[in-house]
């Protein structure tokens, strides 16, 4: 995922650089509001500081809205509630307050993509259904609805969103805190054994169409089941 990064303070900068690229993202990093305004991209999300010495970011963060739907979240030292209304007021997707961790920011932007694409496709876009996970399981993520074979399975609310999170990525290997940053809370604290309990509900209704393997000292990692008609068909091939 590509962010810009709009920040003048080069320490908080880089220290968010630093963070975003250790879980994957892409950063391009300038420091004024023109720089932002005149930045042909492309990218994801902007990460917005207000503070910046060339113009008000409540200015840019307007404009930038007004130019199309990229989320922004404004990362900004103003913690007055009028600049946060301001804000979201004028398209900001979501408001941090100075200080905050890394791993706040990356649940937040995480927290604003699942939104922004659940609302409605991009313009000439042809309209999607539900995304199919193998020949058993498919997510409706517009209606958050979950079907195996057909059928509709009952999930609690959080181990929907706790499979929703891991099928963005099948495959990739998400640590403890990801995901728990991701489906819980930015700001959780303490032990993480509901992870656990909730991952083996998904295993236990949802057998034959994923796996959830667990990473000893890390975390988890979703695999879709292959189709089990064409894995005899390469059998009998061979």
């Amino acid at each position: 995922m590509r962010v810009l990064l709009v920040e003048d303070d080069e320490p908080v900068a880089e220290s968010l650089r630093r963070g975003l690229k250790r879980y994957g993202f892409e950063v391009e990093w300038v420091t004024t509001g023109e720089a932002a305004l005149t930045h042909e991209g492309p990218y994801d999300v902007v990460l917005l500081d207000l503070g910046l010495p060339d113009t008000d970011g409540l200015d840019v963060c307007k404009a930038l809205r007004g130019r199309g739907d990229v989320p922004i979240i404004v990362i900004s030292a103003r913690s007055d509630e009028t600049d946060r209304v301001v804000g979201l007021e004028l398209g900001a997707d979501d408001y941090v307050s100075k200080p905050f961790g890394v791993r706040e920011v990356i649940a937040r932007i995480r927290a604003v993509m699942r939104r922004t694409q659940a609302r409605t496709p991009a313009a000439g876009a042809p309209a999607t259904g539900p995304d199919r996970y193998g020949t058993r399981l498919t997510i409706d993520r517009k209606a958050a609805r979950v079907r195996f074979d057909g059928e509709e399975v009952a999930l609690a609310p959080k181990e929907y969103d706790l499979l929703a999170f891991l099928t963005e990525e099948p495959g990739a290997l998400m640590s403890r805190e990801q995901i728990m940053e991701a489906v819980w809370d930015a700001n959780w604290f303490g032990p993480t054994k509901t992870l656990d309990v909730h991952v083996a509900a998904l295993r236990r209704k949802l057998a034959g169409a994923i796996t959830i393997e667990a990473v000893r000292g890390v975390g988890f990692r979703l695999e879709i089941a292959k189709d089990e008609t064409v894995k005899g068909e390469d059998s009998g091939a061979s």
